[in-house]
């Protein structure tokens, strides 16, 4: 048997048929092993587990994008009150008063 590089996720197609593999097993009523890793029982349990993770990992990415796009739109916000704070500094002081030594021209 191969080593399995665990640190890599399994391409669709290959969950797609274990799936496939597994739908059918439950077809076989005659299905019988001492192998306790692949019993049906832990069959059935295995693939609740990867449902419930994989729902779970979908659940968190879009938490993630909804805080990635907050961030996102947050670093505009502030990036605009900025520049409307360097107008004002500007239309009040002028482009060559002292004021401009502690901010970045723009």
């Amino acid at each position: 048997m191969t080593i399995q590089d665990t640190t890599r996720r399994l391409r669709p197609q290959t969950i797609s048929q274990d799936i496939d593999s597994f739908h059918g097993l439950q077809t076989v009523s005659t299905y019988n092993t001492t192998r306790a890793d692949a019993s049906t029982a832990n069959l059935q349990e295995v693939y609740q587990a990867m449902l419930i993770s994989q729902q779970t990992e979908t659940e968190k990415l879009a938490l993630y994008r909804a805080a990635a796009d907050a961030a996102r739109l947050a670093e505009w916000e502030f990036h605009n009150a900025v520049l409307a704070m360097k107008e004002v500094v500007r239309g009040q002081y002028g482009s060559t008063r002292r004021v401009w030594g502690c901010m970045v021209r723009v």
